[in-house]
C-alpha cells in the first residue's frame, strides 16, 4: 500500500512538473508615434508671428504686469502633457537692455547643468527676416529639455521654454521632447517681426 501511495505520488509530480519550460521574455520598449506635424500661422495682436503645430490644442497670451512691452504666449500639448513658453520683450532704450536679456536668456539656460548631462546650443541667423539667435538642446534630466532665444538686435527678444507636466526623468520623455523640439525649432525659422 506505502508502495502504491510513493508510485502515485511520482506520477503525479512528473504528471505536474510536464509542461513547457519557462522562457525569460526579451526586454520590450514603449513605442511612441506621433502624428507628423503640420504647421498654421498664429495670428495675434502681438509685435510678432509664428507658426505652431495644430496638435498644440491650446495657446494664451497675457501681457506680463509691470511692464508696458512683454507678453507671455503658452502653447500647450495636452497629449504630450507639455507646454512651450514664450516671453516676447521689447527692446527699450539703448543696447544694455538688449545685452541684459541676452545674459538672462544664457543664464536661464545655465542653471540646467545641476541636473543635465550635456547642453548642446546650436546657433541661428536669418539674415532676412532678421532673426539670430541660439537654440539649446538639454539632455539628462533637467527640467526644461529645449531652450531659445531670438531678436533683431535692435528691437525685439524672443525666449521660448519647453516644460512637461511630469517629474523630469529623461529616458520617458525623450520621444515627446524630440518632437517638440522640432516644434520649438519651426517656432525659431517661422518667428517675423511686426
Amino acid at each position: 500500500m506505502k508502495c502504491n501511495i510513493v508510485l502515485l505520488m511520482v506520477i503525479a509530480i512528473c504528471i505536474v512538473s510536464c509542461g513547457d519550460d519557462p522562457v525569460p521574455k526579451p526586454k520590450g520598449y514603449l513605442r511612441l508615434e506621433y502624428p507628423k506635424a503640420n504647421y498654421a500661422l498664429v495670428k495675434t495682436s502681438l509685435p510678432f508671428s509664428f507658426e505652431k503645430n495644430i496638435m498644440a490644442t491650446n495657446i494664451s497670451t497675457r501681457k506680463i504686469t509691470g511692464t508696458t512691452s512683454s507678453y507671455g504666449v503658452n502653447i500647450e500639448y495636452p497629449a504630450l502633457k507639455g507646454t512651450i513658453y514664450l516671453t516676447y520683450k521689447a527692446v527699450e532704450g539703448s543696447r544694455d537692455n538688449l545685452i541684459d536679456f541676452l545674459r538672462d536668456a544664457q543664464n536661464f539656460t545655465q542653471k540646467h547643468t545641476v541636473k543635465a548631462d550635456e547642453i548642446l546650443p546650436t546657433e541661428y541667423v536669418n539674415k532676412q527676416r532678421k532673426v539670430f539667435g541660439m537654440f539649446y538642446k538639454v539632455g539628462g534630466n533637467a527640467a526644461s529639455q529645449s531652450q531659445f532665444y531670438v531678436t533683431d538686435s535692435v528691437n525685439h527678444f524672443l525666449t521660448g521654454s519647453l516644460y512637461f507636466y511630469v517629474k523630469p526623468n529623461y529616458d520617458s520623455i525623450l520621444p515627446a521632447a524630440s518632437y517638440l523640439e522640432k516644434d520649438i525649432r519651426h517656432i525659431m525659422e517661422t518667428v517675423k517681426w511686426k
